[in-house]
C-alpha cells in the first residue's frame, strides 16, 4: 500500500511539502500528550480555511448507538463506506461489530481490499468481466473471506458464470449472489417477483452461491411522512416475499440462512419493523442485513430531518458531525455576506448548507467565540462562494462595508456551516481534521 500524504495541494491544511498523513497524525498526538487537555487548535498554523471537521464525541456516538440498536434486534450491518472512504471511519465501524464494508463500485472494492477488509458487499452489479476475473483472483488468494454481490440482469448472470467458470468450491462458496429488488420508477433491481425468481434459478444453473434478494428502499419515499413510511413499508413487504418466494422454490434458504439486505439509512425503523430476523438452525432461519452508510456522520439538513432513529424505541438519537468552516470574504451589501466555501467544498444536491454559528479572529489568528447566527441562510453556492442572507436580528440593519450590525459576520470572521447529505461532502476532500471543542486530535484521509 502507498503511504498516503498531504502538501501543498491539500485542501484545509497549510503545508508547503508533502508528509506522510501518518506523520501528522503522530504530531497530533504528540501535541496532546506534551500537553493533556491542549494541543493543535483548528484555527492554528496547521489549518487553512475552508476546513472539513468530524467531532469525535458525535462519531463515537453515532457509531455506537447504531450498533446496540441492531445487535438487540439480531440484525447484522455491512455499513456502506461510500459514505466517506476512510478508512479510519471504517476501522470504528468494524470495531463496534459490523459484519463487513458496502461499496457501490469495483474501484471502491479494491480500495477495501488495500485497507485489508475481509468481508465486502459490492450493492450493484459487476458487470465488466475484467473487474469479474479480477474478483476471483482475489477470493482465490484469500484476498477476502467473502464478497456478496448483487445482480439484476441475465448480463449480471453470466459475467459472473463465466469469470468464475472452473473454480474450485473453496472460491465459489466465497462469493454470495443477492438478486436485487427494485420499484417501478425507483432505481436499479427487478420489477417483478417471476423476473427474481428466474433470475435466481439462472444463478444456480451456472453454479453460483445464491443468498438471497437485496434492495435499496430510498426511492419508494421523498419523506417520512405517513405516506412515505407506508411507500418504504409496501416495499419492505415485496422484498421479504420475494426472499421468501426463492426460499419456497428451493434457490435460497436451505442450505444456509436466507439473506434479506436493505439499506436503512432514512428509513431504518420501517426496514427494522419489516424484515423478519428468524435464527440460525431454524427452518426458516433468516438473516437481515442492512447497509446504513450516512448514519455515522448523520447531518443537519437532510438525515435530521428523515432521522429514523427518533422513531426507533430506545434508540439515542444521532448527532451531526460534519462542520465546514469557511472565511467570510466580502460584506458587499446590507444582509449579505459571500464565505470563501462553494460546490467544491460542501454538498447540494439536496439542501444547500446551514450557517450555525461565527467566530471573530484576534490579531493571531486565533478565533474567538462562536456566535449563533439565527435566521442566517444559504441562498446559492459558486464554485468557491457561498451566499449567506443575514436576517434583520443578524445584521442589524448595519451598512455594507462591515456586514451590518456588531454581531454580524465581517470580513476575515470564521462561519460554521452544518450539511445535508454526508456521502457528496467527504467526496470533495481528501483529509478531515477529527475535533474534540475547538482541538484536532486526529486527521482522517478519505480516498476516491
Amino acid at each position: 500500500m502507498t503511504q498516503e500524504t498531504a502538501g501543498p495541494r491539500t485542501k484545509g491544511l497549510r503545508l508547503d511539502a508533502e508528509v506522510p498523513v501518518a506523520v501528522l497524525r503522530e504530531r497530533l498526538a504528540a501535541a496532546r500528550e506534551a500537553r493533556p487537555g491542549a494541543g493543535e487548535r483548528v484555527d492554528g498554523g496547521l489549518f487553512s480555511w475552508p476546513l472539513l471537521t468530524l467531532d469525535d464525541a458525535a462519531l463515537e456516538h453515532n457509531v455506537a448507538a447504531a450498533a446496540r440498536v441492531l445487535a438487540a434486534r439480531g440484525v447484522e450491518h455491512a455499513p456502506h463506506v461510500k459514505t466517506h472512504m476512510s478508512r479510519p471511519l471504517w476501522e470504528r465501524q468494524a470495531a463496534a461489530g459490523a459484519w463487513g464494508a458496502t461499496v457501490a463500485t469495483a474501484a471502491q472494492l479494491r480500495t477495501l481490499r488495500d485497507w485489508g477488509v475481509r468481508r465486502a458487499l459490492l450493492a450493484n452489479e459487476l458487470l465488466d468481466p475484467r473487474d469479474a476475473v479480477w474478483l476471483r483472483g482475489c477470493l482465490a488468494a484469500d484476498g477476502f473471506a467473502e464478497v456478496w454481490l448483487e445482480v439484476d440482469s441475465p448480463r449480471g448472470v453470466a459475467v459472473l458464470a463465466e469469470a468464475f467458470a472452473g473454480a474450485g468450491p473453496d472460491v465459489v462458496g466465497r462469493l454470495g449472489v443477492l438478486v436485487e429488488v427494485g420499484l417501478r420508477g425507483g432505481r436499479t433491481g427487478l420489477r417483478d417477483v417471476g423476473d427474481v425468481v428466474a433470475l435466481a434459478r439462472s444463478a444456480r444453473a451456472a453454479g453460483l452461491r445464491v443468498l438471497g434478494v437485496a434492495g435499496y428502499e430510498g426511492p419508494a419515499a421523498g419523506h417520512a411522512d405517513a405516506a412515505g413510511l407506508a411507500a418504504v413499508a409496501a416495499w419492505c413487504d415485496e422484498l421479504a416475499a420475494a426472499g421468501e418466494r426463492l426460499r419456497a422454490e428451493g434457490l435460497a434458504g436451505a442450505d444456509e440462512p436466507l439473506v434479506l439486505s436493505a439499506g436503512g439509512s432514512a428509513f431504518l425503523d420501517v426496514v427494522l419493523d419489516r424484515l423478519p430476523v428468524s435464527p440460525a438452525g431454524a427452518p426458516d432461519a433468516t438473516r437481515v442485513v442492512v447497509r446504513s452508510g450516512a448514519y455515522v456522520a448523520h447531518d443537519h439538513g437532510h438525515y435530521a430531518e428523515t432521522d429514523p432513529w427518533s422513531r426507533i424505541a430506545g434508540a439515542a438519537p444521532l448527532r451531526p458531525a460534519i462542520t465546514v468552516w469557511g472565511q467570510v470574504l466580502s460584506a458587499p451589501e446590507p444582509g449579505l455576506v459571500l464565505l470563501g466555501v462553494g460546490r467544491r467544498d460542501v454538498s447540494f444536491d439536496i439542501d444547500l448548507p446551514l450557517p450555525l454559528w461565527v467566530c471573530t479572529p484576534g490579531p493571531d489568528g486565533l478565533l474567538g467565540p462562536a456566535r449563533p447566527l439565527p435566521g442566517a441562510r444559504v441562498t446559492a453556492l459558486n464554485d468557491q462562494h457561498a451566499y449567506v442572507a443575514l436576517d434583520g436580528a443578524a445584521d442589524g440593519g448595519g451598512g455594507a462595508a462591515d456586514g451590518g450590525g456588531a454581531g454580524a459576520p465581517a470580513p476575515g470572521d470564521v462561519v460554521g456551516l452544518g450539511i445535508s447529505h454526508p456521502c457528496t461532502t467527504f467526496d470533495k476532500w481528501r483529509v478531515a481534521a477529527v475535533t474534540r471543542g475547538d482541538l484536532v486530535v486526529d486527521l482522517y484521509p478519505i480516498d476516491l
